[in-house]
């Protein structure tokens, strides 16, 4: 893992080069730490680990200007924040809209040789040279004098991810251990605590502006723009296609996604005849029956996408439980009254940090194995494993190979995304010759969504302990 090398990612068509080797000299901070010592996992060999028993130093690091466009260090795609997708469907509302705001932002490696980097990035809504809220990454000792690492977002209209400073192996297992989370959901069978509802502070106008779907809405202010405090989350370990994930509007992400671990709160009435799965019975469960902690363990397929009047800008997923197996483009099965999406377990947070929640994603030579483990509703302690190939029945996981030599080029297709004022085209969105590095993120990777806190500890790299 101490070579450094550059990557070429075309990533929705578009090609977005990353000197990977300048990072960890250009980033703000100390990499520090020991040779991993953590625990051994059968035919896994650790590389890399951080059990944050050093402050990461990103609280302290300056704040800086996102110039957007091109030339800026988090650039993507089409799909970014100021990306050529939402002029196209939005026309000149879409700029007037994000000329409204400025984004300030960190990135800042930490752990040992820096393997690790922090991006945090927070709004400056009027525009006063100040983002305005101050989310982070910083230490934390817990009453049993362990180290962990808080994320905390106190505002929603800011974000904070952890993510490998240089793109993953060809094959791996990257795992990390929650302790704490506060990031929405229901506790003891309410909303409505702490003062707070679904993990927001109760202040007015927390919408989703100006990033949307449908792009700039006309017609409407910021405070009009849908409310987003029904709908809180967090991402616990999920594997996206390009080298250096940071938080954006929440919509672009739904084109950049491998494989996804995470945790969805939301009482919206579209999630009415969703449902959850019981882990010891394997029967479903309604969602609204629940507690609303859910994880979910999703494969975007790269073959379906969703295709609604406003746009296509997000795959459709497989889902495997000990419940079934699922595509959401489909009922669940004939006689069965749940349909739409399909919870794998709920995690319990009110006992956490006294137990606690491993979550784990293994990439092999034939796919994906999403894992995770403790005390689980219904079940109680439990490892829940799905595995998915990455051609599985004639069914892809989205952009699934790191050099064009894994993939032929067949499942690549035209796209266009709809909006009020006109439509972005992406050619190829998964052509021939295309390659898509892998990269974790644990957090919230978005910019006008999500509001908490939570602990994360022992986040741990392996490689296949036999050098495949």
């Amino acid at each position: 893992m101490g070579r450094c090398w550059k990557i070429t990612a075309v990533v929705a068509g578009t090609a977005a080069v990353a000197a990977v080797a300048a990072w960890p000299a250009a980033a703000t901070g100390t990499a520090t730490g020991t040779a991993p010592s953590g625990p051994a996992r059968n035919g896994w060999r650790l590389v890399d680990e951080e059990g944050f028993d050093r402050p990461p130093r990103v609280d302290g690091a300056p704040w800086r200007l996102d110039p957007q466009g091109p030339r800026s260090p988090w650039n993507v795609d089409a799909f970014d924040d100021d990306g050529e997708a939402w002029k196209k469907i939005s026309g000149p509302l879409f700029a007037r809209r994000l000329a409204t705001l400025n984004v300030f932002r960190k990135r800042v490696a930490f752990g040992r040789n820096g393997w690790l980097t922090a991006e945090v990035a927070a709004v400056d809504k009027d525009r006063d040279g100040r983002p305005d809220s101050r989310p982070g990454l910083s230490a934390k000792t817990l009453p049993d004098g362990r180290k962990v690492g808080r994320i905390s977002e106190p505002s929603w209209d800011a974000g904070v991810l952890i993510r490998p400073t240089r793109p993953l192996p060809r094959h791996y297992r990257v795992e990390m251990t929650l302790r704490g989370i506060d990031f929405g959901g229901k506790r003891n069978g309410t909303f409505d605590y702490k003062g707070r509802h679904n993990g927001y502070t109760k202040e007015p106008c927390k919408t989703r502006y100006p990033w949307t779907f449908q792009g700039a809405l006309p017609g409407r202010k910021r405070c009009d723009y849908p409310d987003v405090t029904r709908e809180n989350g967090f991402y616990y370990m999920t594997i996206l296609d390009y080298a250096t994930p940071a938080p954006h509007g929440n919509p672009g992400i739904h084109f950049r996604r491998k494989v996804i671990m995470d945790g969805y709160y939301s009482d919206d009435a579209r999630w009415k005849n969703a449902g959850t799965c019981d882990p010891r019975t394997g029967r479903i469960y309604r969602t609204f029956d629940g507690t609303f902690n859910g994880v979910n363990a999703l494969f975007p397929r790269g073959d379906l996408f969703r295709e609604t009047a406003n746009n296509n800008i997000s795959n459709e997923y497989y889902i495997k439980t000990r419940c079934g197996n699922v595509s959401m483009d489909k009922p669940y099965g004939p006689g069965n009254r749940f349909e739409g999406h399909l919870t794998s377990a709920e995690i319990r947070p009110e006992l956490l940090p006294e137990a606690a929640y491993r979550f784990a994603v293994e990439r092999d030579r034939t796919g994906y194995t999403l894992e995770m483990s403790g005390p689980f509703r219904n079940i109680g302690q439990a490892t829940l494993r799905v595995h998915h190939d990455f051609i599985e029945n004639g069914r892809p996981i989205w952009h699934y190979n790191q050099t064009p030599e894994e993939y032929d080029g067949r499942f690549d297709r035209r796209l266009v995304h709809k909006g009020p004022a006109g439509t972005y085209t992406t050619e190829h969105a998964w052509p021939k010759g295309s390659a898509y590095p892998d990269s974790f993120i644990i957090g919230d990777p978005h910019l006008n969504y999500y509001e908490g806190e939570a602990y994360v500890d022992d986040i741990r790299l392996y490689v296949p302990a036999d050098g495949g």
